[in-house]
């Protein structure tokens, strides 16, 4: 067995070279092998900086990349106050402290640094790129090695409305550094945009697409990763590679979703349609789950008549109590807050006895979010018609629906609203143990059941997003995992620790068992960190993982790249894992 899988490898891995041999030969005679020449030098030796915490043979590779080639290449003090904020991400959770930060101004000096790392047989040095740090689990983060600041590349987009000589189609160019929120603005002044999004727009280009990029368009469009038409990107062994599905498609599917793993996104092409100008945005109650679930899948199958599909659809779970974050307050907008709080009585619950108790006794209710676009030109009787005909089939509490018309940038943007409130409240930079899982649609009021009714506390301190995507939308080729069904659930418990809720470690403690049973019940975790390779090879399942490892070979034999996902050990050959897993 292991002969026959050692022999397959190979002759994989002698394709992929016979592919792009430049992507596997690695930094040959660059700028690693000149460095590790130079470092035996006097002046190599007098350029050693007492700042540098790390072995005398790395401190020597990083001091020369810094003073001998030009690299705005910083060293970190230990506790120092620029330590800590590199050291630290949003779920404040984990925090590793890096040896170096590098900013850099050119795709060059990310090339540079990574050849010279990859190229020197002496050093453990790792490398991760940070955007905004947005991870949970200190994805971003490289303990005593060197963090890129991909932020001090923004600036660099480039909006082609009618696209380019090589590409017809309406296009954004950005690099991985960039916020989507900025990419709106300047795509927006062409009444063009992404067509699809996450819910919080002040995250990297580069961040969202190295994991999927999941919002309530994602049942229409697919995940972001989906309207990617070509990347630039940085491999494992520093290689600076033009990508797309017809070029070098083996990297371009690797990186999307590949949990930085195979190389570091420095610029996307991503595709562009038509913006609306503004939005019906709508909210309604729910009291019973399958009700509720019913209806959702309802507005995400496939239709013919798009005209009459809302561009948008996502679902929470509320507390049945007023708690602002996550109670009956959540649910409408500012205006109509105190009227929903006392509509909020058996007389708007269902008609029926039974279920009017139920849902009165109900720790958790349900509410439906859902958006169409329109342009002003639209406003009228016909737009109110189109969105009448879209509510028509849906079984909500028709008391408890509330709906406002706002700008489209203005909806993409809502969470910031959010984020502003709660950074005058001094409640933003606080501890986020958030867990993303999703769930297959025939498992997912089993979920509801064990998880929802039971495991959820009455003050939980966070929003609960759940809402069904469809699977035909996520190309398979990508190295995101989802479930193997055609209609699965993104679960969303974003819970914030504050200082007077629970303690982070019975929140962690929490997410634990409800992943258990996300695992039983063959969902899969999004924004996933394990701790251990049986734990990943189950996420990824058999075939998936053997290509990951393939694919980790074939870009980043060293496993120098991302090394708080803890998927791959440093300096270890990872067709190794598969080869000794195959002998037992």
């Amino acid at each position: 067995m292991v002969r026959t899988l050692g022999a397959l490898l190979l002759t994989i891995h002698n394709q992929a070279r016979s592919e792009d041999p430049a992507l596997l030969q690695g930094a040959g005679a660059g700028v690693g092998d000149h460095l590790l020449q130079l470092d035996t030098t006097p002046a190599a030796a007098a350029a050693a900086s007492s700042s540098c915490m790390l072995e005398k043979a790395d401190c020597k590779i990083l001091e020369l990349l810094q003073h001998k080639h030009g690299l705005h290449l910083s060293f970190l003090q230990e506790n120092t106050s620029s330590a800590v904020a590199v050291s630290r991400d949003w779920g404040l959770i984990k925090h590793l402290q890096p040896a170096a930060v590098l900013h850099p101004t050119s795709v060059h000096e990310i090339a540079e640094l990574i050849r010279a790392v990859a190229s020197s047989s002496s050093t453990n040095l790792t490398i991760a790129a940070k955007g905004v740090g947005h991870s949970i689990n200190g994805q971003s983060q490289a303990d005593k090695g060197v963090v890129i600041e991909m932020s001090t590349m923004k600036g660099m987009m480039k909006v082609m409305p009618y696209g380019d000589e090589d590409c017809g189609i309406p296009f954004v160019e950005a690099s991985g550094g960039e916020l989507w929120v900025d990419v709106l603005q300047a795509t927006l002044k062409e009444g063009l945009a992404p067509n699809s999004w996450t819910d919080y727009l002040y995250l990297t280009v580069g961040g969202t697409l190295s994991n999927a990029g999941v919002s309530g368009q994602t049942f229409r469009h697919g995940p972001q990763i989906s309207s990617v038409l070509q990347m630039e990107v940085v491999t494992g062994t520093g290689q600076i590679v033009t990508c797309s599905a017809s070029k070098q498609p083996a990297l371009f599917f690797a990186v999307l979703g590949g949990l930085g793993q195979f190389g570091i996104i420095t610029k996307a092409r991503i595709l562009l349609v038509p913006a609306p100008q503004k939005v019906r945005w709508i909210r309604a109650m729910y009291s019973d789950f399958e009700v509720f679930r019913r209806d959702q899948e309802m507005l995400i199958s496939e239709m013919e008549d798009q005209l009459h599909t809302f561009d948008y659809v996502e679902g929470f779970v509320m507390m049945n109590n007023q708690d602002p974050i996550n109670g009956w307050k959540s649910v409408p907008f500012s205006p109509d807050a105190d009227q929903a709080v006392s509509a909020m009585s058996s007389s708007t619950l269902p008609a029926d006895p039974d279920a009017a108790a139920a849902a009165a006794s109900s720790r958790v209710l349900y509410y439906l979010e859902a958006a169409v676009g329109y342009n002003l030109a639209d406003v009228g009787p016909a737009l109110e018609k189109r969105v009448e005909k879209m509510l028509a089939p849906l079984s909500f509490i028709r008391s408890l629906m509330f709906s406002t018309d706002v700008s489209y940038f203005k909806f993409l943007n809502r969470i910031h609203e959010l984020e502003l409130s709660l950074r005058a409240q001094q409640l933003w930079d606080v501890p986020h143990p958030w867990l993303n899982i999703f769930v297959p649609a025939s498992s997912i009021t089993t979920f509801d059941s064990l998880v929802f009714q039971q495991l959820v506390p009455v003050e939980y301190g966070g929003p609960i997003l759940v809402y069904p995507l469809n699977r035909n939308k996520w190309d398979r080729r990508t190295a995101a995992v989802v479930p193997d069904e055609e209609v699965f659930y993104l679960v969303a418990f974003l819970r914030n620790a504050l200082p007077s809720g629970p303690g982070l470690q019975s929140m962690l403690d929490e997410n634990a068992r409800i992943l258990r049973v996300c695992e039983d019940l063959n969902g899969k975790h999004y924004l996933p960190r394990y701790t251990e390779e049986e734990q990943w090879k189950r996420h990824f399942g058999s075939e998936k993982w053997t290509a990951f490892v393939q694919h980790k070979h074939m870009f980043d034999p060293h496993a120098i790249l991302a090394p708080g996902q803890n998927i791959f050990p440093r300096n270890q050959n990872p067709l190794d894992q598969l080869l000794l897993h195959s002998s037992v």
